[in-house]
């Protein structure tokens, strides 16, 4: 019996379909690179700041602002993931800070509401301060990224008070036709005024995040009396401008136009989980809004100005825009002022950025930083693919107030007024 084997040889395919698969393969992994942004460097944040005693000492006592920003790996220079993981996460492992919550009569009739958190350990320079913190567009003291930042700085030995943006809380109802706009400033300087009021001892840090920023800096600036007792400010991702913020939103660079798209939804369900008060009998100044309007608006610029326009009586959305942006008021500020920004931020155009860069190239006390990474309000920091939850922003910040309070307890004595007056300064303030 004799047997034979019999081989079956696969069609050997051609050569082009494999160059094929490889192209494609490589199609794939360069859009991965590009998408990713995994070539991009990293590096220290870009500082803009004049040659002084002061700033010299902040960056030696805060030195988190002279190294290297290591955003996670796999997706941390992405400014758009960055951005997505913000928004939809906020944080991660977000801690659960207790606090009390305030409620203050306005003159309008309508309720400040805000959170106040007491310090968890002693501020190492002794002294009381408290840290005044306004958040980001239509954002509250339960956001994830308020509460890991209240946290940390409740452990540094920081008072902290957040404000809740008129409207923005889903369990507290307006009691005036009237809800939080880009850039009034009524409510937060009524909560500054209540922690003046209630602790007369206390300094003041004043740090907002992005439509945050740009109200807290609007606040400084409008009044001199505004500043007393105030040590510093931070103001971070904001864009300054409303008025020059707007042409860019439309343009689908950075994909803006559709970052526009999701913000004026959630702006929408805002306003209409307010509309009995908002539009209601008593509302005089909404008495042309048309809701109709509201339902099919695909921008804020579209929602400003059939809506949020008219709760202060500006006639037109220039206007409205020329009088809430900080940019026309942020030159009165004499305290030390810190500007962060992100030069992959997709919400906020880079010709934005020249603003704050100009403002730190012109004022001793201002110190502008731009990170090569960081998305809006992102920041995180990590090895490979998970971030921490400490997040790069709420390191700087905290260590930069530590900076100025360790430099008005050893501030030289011809400083009679401190950080926070820069029309007194020494002879040799540069140096």
């Amino acid at each position: 019996v004799t047997s034979q084997l019999v081989y079956t040889v696969a069609p050997e395919m051609p050569a082009m379909f494999d160059g094929m698969k490889l192209a494609a393969v490589a199609t794939v992994l360069y859009v991965i690179v590009r998408c990713l942004n995994l070539k991009s460097p990293t590096a220290p944040p870009d500082l803009t700041y004049q040659d002084t005693t002061l700033s010299h000492f902040l960056l030696k006592s805060c030195p988190i602002l002279t190294k290297e920003y290591i955003p996670p790996l796999l997706w941390g220079k992405s400014g758009h993931l960055q951005t997505a993981l913000y928004g939809k996460l906020g944080r991660v492992s977000s801690p659960h800070p207790f606090g009390l919550r305030k409620y203050l009569p306005m003159q309008d009739g309508a309720t400040a509401t805000f959170d106040l958190f007491e310090p968890l350990a002693d501020n190492q320079s002794g002294e009381d301060v408290t840290m005044v913190i306004c958040p980001g567009i239509g954002n509250h003291s339960e956001k994830h990224y308020i509460r890991t930042f209240v946290d940390h700085s409740q452990k540094q030995g920081y008072r902290c008070a957040v404000l809740n943006h008129l409207g923005a809380l889903p369990n507290i109802e307006l009691t005036s036709p009237r809800m939080f706009t880009y850039g009034c400033t009524w409510e937060f300087a009524a909560m500054v005024g209540f922690i003046k009021k209630t602790y007369p001892q206390t300094k003041l840090i004043v740090v907002g995040f992005s439509l945050g920023g740009n109200i807290v800096c609007k606040f400084l600036g409008e009044n001199r009396t505004n500043q007393e007792r105030v040590l510093c400010c931070v103001s971070v991702c904001q864009g300054y401008s409303a008025l020059r913020a707007q042409e860019t939103f439309l343009q689908w660079d950075q994909c803006r136009r559709f970052y526009n798209f999701l913000m004026a939804d959630n702006m929408k369900k805002i306003i209409l989980s307010h509309r009995g008060v908002l539009f209601g009998v008593g509302s005089t100044k909404m008495v042309d809004a048309d809701l109709s309007r509201l339902y099919t608006a695909t921008s804020l610029m579209q929602i400003d100005d059939n809506i949020m326009r008219k709760f202060h009586g500006h006639n037109s959305l220039k206007e409205y825009y020329e009088k809430e942006s900080c940019v026309h008021y942020i030159h009165n500020i004499n305290v030390p002022l810190l500007l962060v920004n992100s030069g992959d931020d997709p919400l906020v155009h880079n010709s934005l950025l020249t603003i704050p860069r100009t403002l730190a190239e012109k004022k001793e006390n201002v110190v502008f930083a731009l990170t090569l990474h960081g998305g809006h309000l992102g920041f995180f920091e990590g090895a490979v693919l998970f971030p921490q939850p400490l997040t790069w922003m709420d390191k700087v910040i905290v260590g930069y107030a530590n900076a100025i309070c360790q430099w008005e307890k050893q501030k030289p004595p011809c400083q009679s007024q401190g950080a926070h007056s820069s029309e007194t300064k020494c002879q040799d303030g540069k140096s």
